[in-house]
């Protein structure tokens, strides 16, 4: 699955299509960011941005329509930060658009998060292609560990 682009562990993955498919996708997605970079307790932000990211493609790009596709790529430098993009077959949106789930008139909603998770959780977020593909980008973590265990060894 993971394949080597210009020395930068690069992986890119076409086949989500199904709403099941994203739990076992990211799983995996996951295992090969944490071997591509210093655990530093971000990954669940990683994670949870990936899903999201995800499953607006799925439902929102797409549809639901199973025979569309969600391409997902990612890659990870020898530093620790992380690019991910997620490509969807849909029309797009515009993100500016999306009503702020921080409102007093949308907190009680049960929907509409997602984008909102996405740009708290991850460093950069950014919509191009209309809408129909989001990126995003955690950065380098390889300072994280060191500082951290400087901290306690204080």
């Amino acid at each position: 699955m993971p394949r080597r682009f210009h020395s930068v562990p690069f992986v890119e993955i076409t086949a989500i299509g199904q709403v099941t498919a994203i739990s076992p996708f990211v799983d995996q997605l996951m295992m090969f960011i944490r071997n591509c970079r210093k655990t530093d307790g971000s990954e669940l932000e990683i994670e949870t941005a990936v899903r999201e990211a995800i499953s607006n493609a799925i439902i929102h790009g797409n549809h639901e329509d199973p025979y569309k596709r969600v391409r997902v790529m990612c890659r990870c430098n020898s530093g620790g930060e992380v690019r991910i993009t997620v490509r969807d077959e849909g029309q797009g949106f515009k993100s500016d658009t999306v009503p702020d789930p921080t409102s007093p008139e949308n907190r009680l909603s049960t929907h509409g998060r997602g984008i909102y998770l996405m740009r708290m959780l991850m460093d950069e977020v950014s919509f191009v292609k209309g809408g129909s593909v989001v990126r995003m980008r955690k950065k380098s973590n390889a300072g994280a560990v060191a500082q951290r265990r400087e901290r306690n060894d204080e």
